[in-house]
């Protein structure tokens, strides 16, 4: 058989490195006996041969400069545009991390406003590895589809509850992670759709607050913006952003997905002095959040944290977490029933979810998946005689109708999403998100990339993303014989056999045989 191509770097390396001393003295020979303009070229070569002596004999970080050269250098090149040449090039439909062309492109389309309907069948896998929707011999007609509501704070009787009246929210992205055009457009095409919007943990929400959406206020355990010198919870300020009219919620973050049991990073390259204002923090230092609220320090205490912030505003207040251990979400339940203190709702935030920056650890090895978690959570507050006190929202991944609707299925009332908000706005998954240098304005405050970014033009899309996704939940939900998401269960579902979900149900019904006998 033919021996495989094969390149000697070593050999390419010793000719390149004998090359760049032979041209400058072969382009000075040629400027000086053919023409003037050779000497343009000797000194580039002069330049060269300067790059590579520093490469090979002063520079000591890089091996490979030392022993290659110029020719090494190559190799950094290459390397730090694999990603786009694997995503455009390489990589097939289905191959990349965490959302897949597949993914990425069906949302596109739908905040284009263009069909997204596939032929010649699906490219995901149907061997019995993946959940799947059961579907009914009597799907609803559409015309009996009743249309979702969901108030929030009617448990406990708040003086201004807050009604949903779509499934689908704006998860949590504060100004600081994201430019402002892109806080302003997902406003304003949240506002358009009818939608609710979480701010983040940003501090004030300037941003947010241009445009007409109703916003979920989020209280982050740095109480950005709302904070004494000393990071304790300033009341007068936290009161004065709860009485702004599109407030109409408070989130108090407990956790992270992508990083819980650590802070909130802000590199220091993305803190203007604005944003240092709206967030009472210093400039020129990475902003590292506290990786739980000073006033929480055990079960008793952190519910009384969530009745003190109840008790300030007239808003539901809700609380968002990732869970970690079912043990510890049991008895903070408990913790709660006797105190007789229940947040207004859980943001129930899987291992998967996204974010700007975190180390690498956390986002790989830390946090519970989102459905199992939410389910588990769901049959701890069925079992503990709660789950009528509260609502669940669910956050991870939810990009799209199907990954809803099984979230439903878990447990859910409401879904949030980050990252398909930010794919709506144009995102092509650089994930450079925490380096300030986002190619498409969304997560940079750079004014130069954020000036590609239209705020107009891009609202329109977050507004037809949000339409195009309830009417495919729509249809899905008819399908299933329901006229509600929030009416699906867990027996709606096909769930593989053997996974970690499917050993949860079946630990339940065994559970539950055992109980009515």
């Amino acid at each position: 058989m033919p021996q495989a191509l094969r390149v000697d770097l070593h050999k390419l390396a010793r000719f390149t490195n004998a090359a760049l001393f032979a041209l400058p003295v072969l382009f000075f020979a040629l400027g000086t006996l053919v023409s003037f303009y050779f000497h343009f070229l000797t000194v580039a070569a002069l330049f060269l041969l300067v790059v590579n002596l520093f490469y090979r004999h002063v520079q000591n970080e890089h091996t490979i400069l030392r022993n290659f050269g110029l020719i090494g250098q190559g190799r950094y090149l290459i390397e730090s545009i694999g990603p786009e040449f694997r995503q455009y090039l390489y990589s097939n439909d289905r191959e990349e991390r965490p959302f897949n062309r597949l993914e990425r492109s069906n949302v596109y389309r739908k905040a284009k406003n263009v069909e997204s309907a596939a032929s010649f069948g699906s490219l995901l896998d149907y061997d019995a590895t993946e959940l799947k929707l059961r579907h009914s011999l009597f799907p609803t007609p559409k015309e009996k589809a009743r249309p979702y509501r969901c108030t929030l704070g009617e448990e406990r009787g708040v003086t201004e509850p807050h009604t949903l009246t779509h499934p689908f929210m704006v998860s949590a992205m504060s100004y600081g992670a994201l430019g402002d055009h892109a806080v302003r457009a997902l406003a304003r095409g949240a506002a358009a759709a009818g939608i609710t919007m979480n701010t983040g943990e940003g501090g004030y929400p300037k941003y947010h607050l241009m445009e007409e959406a109703d916003l979920i206020f989020q209280l982050g355990t740095a109480k950005f913006g709302v904070r004494t010198k000393d990071g304790d919870l300033d009341e007068q300020l936290f009161k004065d952003v709860a009485a702004q009219p599109q407030v109409k919620m408070i989130e108090i973050k407990f956790s992270q997905g992508a990083k819980p049991g650590k802070g909130g990073l802000l590199p220091k390259e993305k803190i203007t002095a604005e944003i240092a204002e709206l967030r009472k923090v210093s400039m020129g230092e990475d902003v590292v959040s506290p990786p739980y609220h000073c006033e929480c320090t055990d079960l008793p205490s952190t519910v009384r944290f969530i009745a003190r912030i109840q008790s300030l505003v007239p808003l539901p207040v809700g609380c968002k977490l990732c869970v970690g251990s079912f043990e510890e979400v049991r008895e903070l339940v408990e913790e709660m029933k006797r105190q007789d203190v229940f947040p207004d709702w859980i943001t129930v935030d899987g291992g998967e979810g996204g974010t700007g920056a975190a180390p690498r650890a956390f986002i790989d090895r830390v946090g519970m998946p989102l459905f199992p978690a939410l389910h588990g959570l769901h049959q701890i507050l069925v079992e503990a005689g709660v789950r009528g006190r509260l609502k669940l929202f669910a956050s991870g991944k939810l990009i799209d109708a199907g990954r809803q609707c099984i979230a439903f299925a878990l447990g859910a009332d409401a879904c949030y999403s980050a990252r398909g908000f930010m794919l709506a706005l144009g995102c092509i998954q650089a994930r450079e998100c925490g380096n300030n240098t986002c190619p498409v304005g969304i997560t940079t405050q750079n004014a130069k990339l954020q000036a590609g970014l239209v705020v107009e033009t891009k609202a329109k899309r977050v507004e037809n993303y949000v339409h195009n996704t309830l009417h495919e939940l729509e249809e899905l939900i008819t399908a299933t014989g329901k006229t509600d998401p929030r009416e699906l269960t867990v027996k709606d579902l096909y769930i593989p056999s053997g996974s970690n979900l499917w050993r949860m149900v079946k630990e339940e019904t065994r559970l539950k045989g055992t109980l009515n006998a």
